[in-house]
Formats: C-alpha cells, sequence, structure tokens
C-alpha cells in the first residue's frame, strides 16, 4: 500500500503555527480498520481521508470528494481545521481547478471555496443552551478550580460544553491556565460531554483589542488533551458570541501554545462561513 500523504498547517499563513492536520489522498477503497491506525500512526489531533466519489473522478478536475476525520482514538462527525487542510492541499499542491469544493461528511455537505488570503469553509451553525451549572459543577471545578465563571451553554448537536470566563480576565489568563485533561475523564464519563470550551470575550482596547473573543478547546473523550485551534467549536462559538455581542462578522483567535487566528461570518441561513490560512509543511507517501 502507497497513499499520498501532507500535513497541512490550518488557521495560520506560517508553518508550524495554527493545527496540524494529515490528509490522506485515497485513490482505492482503504480497509476499514486502516483509517484508525494511520491516524494512530500519524498521531496529529486529526488525519483526514479524502476519496473519490465516482471511478472516473479525478483529484485535479473533480469537485466534489467524500471525506472522513479520525483522532488517534475514534472517528469524529465533524472537524474544520482538518477540511480546511484538505482543501488546502488539493487547492495548492493538487492544483485543483475548481473555486468551491464540495465535501461529502458525516455532518452533511461541506463546502470549501477559495478567496485571496485564505480559504472559506462552509459549516453547520450549532446553537449552545443554558446549562444548569450544578449539573456540570464537578467537571468544571476540576478543569479550572475557582477561576470565575460568567456563562455556561451546552451544545446537543456536538456534544460541547462552553464555559464563559468571567468578563474580568484577559487574554493573557486564558492562556495561562493549565489543566490536567486526564481527570476530566474521571468526573464526566456518560458520554455527555466529548469537548470542553473555555472562552472569553475580547477586550475593549489594547493592541488585541481585533478579536471579538479567545478560546481553547479540549476533548480528551476524543484523545485530543488539548486541540490547538479548532473550527468545530467554532461552530457553536460563532452562534453564542453572535447573540452576545449582537454582530454577524467576527474575527476570533484560539489561545493555544501554537495559537490560531478566525475570521467568522454568520450567515441568514443558518450556516457559518469560517476563514482561515493554510501552509502545507510536509508531503511524501505512506508506506504499509
Amino acid at each position: 500500500m502507497k497513499l499520498p500523504i501532507f500535513i497541512a498547517d490550518a488557521f495560520t499563513a506560517k508553518a508550524f503555527r495554527g493545527n496540524p492536520a494529515a490528509v490522506c489522498l485515497l485513490e482505492h477503497k482503504l480497509d476499514e480498520d486502516l483509517h484508525q491506525k494511520i491516524a494512530r500512526e500519524m498521531n496529529l489531533s486529526e488525519t483526514a481521508f479524502i476519496k473519490k466519489l465516482h471511478p472516473t473522478d479525478n483529484f485535479t478536475e473533480s469537485s466534489c470528494f467524500g471525506l472522513r476525520w479520525f483522532t488517534p482514538a475514534s472517528e469524529v462527525p465533524l472537524c474544520g481545521h482538518a477540511t480546511l487542510a484538505s482543501a488546502a492541499v488539493l487547492f495548492h499542491k493538487i492544483k485543483n481547478v475548481n473555486s468551491t469544493l464540495t465535501f461529502v461528511t458525516l455532518s452533511g455537505e461541506l463546502k470549501a471555496r477559495r478567496a485571496e488570503d485564505g480559504i472559506i469553509l462552509d459549516l453547520p451553525l450549532y446553537p449552545a443552551h443554558p446549562q444548569d451549572p450544578r449539573e456540570v459543577e464537578d467537571l468544571i471545578k476540576t478543569a479550572i478550580g475557582d477561576t470565575l465563571v460568567q456563562d455556561i451553554c451546552y451544545s446537543p448537536d456536538t456534544r460541547k460544553l462552553l464555559v464563559r470566563l468571567s468578563d474580568t480576565y484577559d487574554r493573557s489568563f486564558l492562556e495561562g491556565l493549565t489543566m490536567n485533561t486526564q481527570n476530566l475523564l474521571q468526573v464526566e464519563n456518560t458520554g455527555k460531554v466529548k469537548g470542553l470550551i473555555l472562552t472569553l470575550k475580547g477586550e475593549a482596547g489594547g493592541q488585541t483589542s481585533q478579536f471579538d473573543f479567545y478560546s481553547r478547546y479540549f476533548a480528551p473523550w476524543v484523545g485530543v488533551a488539548e486541540d490547538p485551534v479548532t473550527g468545530s467549536a467554532h461552530t457553536v462559538l460563532s452562534s453564542y458570541w453572535s447573540q452576545q455581542l449582537g454582530k454577524k462578522e467576527m474575527h476570533a483567535f484560539q489561545c493555544s501554545c501554537r495559537g490560531g487566528e478566525l475570521v467568522i461570518t454568520v450567515r441568514a441561513d443558518g450556516r457559518v462561513d469560517i476563514k482561515g490560512g493554510a501552509a502545507v509543511v510536509l508531503e511524501g507517501t505512506l508506506t504499509a
């Protein structure tokens, strides 16, 4: 078996920042168990598999492909950064001739279109509903201790818990938070929560005022301690912050060590456009 494989850093214009994803191009059907084995071997937060939908398709001229995403531990229903990485590989390395690509996924059809300064993903927008703090008290206490919390919401569609920190904190506080994510698995093992979003309102002034909100994302339940930049989390964050700020267009920053920027447009049709850059940092052949 020889598979073309790439690694692309998503939601960044510079290599070694943003969120790296592996991208495999499947010329032929791959044995089901090999998807997970390859993802475990790559050991990145996500490995994406792009497959042809018809025998006559090719990666240069076709515009619609199948797309699946795997963490080292499991398949996931949606991954924004690996979708961005997949589009970047097709556009920039394979030289796909189309301006828009459609990916058929577990979350329906997702589109990626070229932009002058990046790639725009057309993703579902998932609402987050108020969450009774008592039901998640132990989880939040384990995650952030006595840190002041302003709001707690839950997205049933994505099983993500959104915790908004007090507006009295700034970006540096969020960046400095430390967490033992393995402890989260012990206090939340019901299956209700598959990802924890910590978020903070953007500051009103100063050098970082260009960002409307900040976030960090933790998903040890699917084998990812902390994800550097997370498109799927922003399908929830975009809904939440659009309502809180009364804005449809926002600029977000995910405060992981690598960091990444997302330009967000909440659309009237209940979806969200998320724009980001991508840098392909590795290309080669997977042999087994």
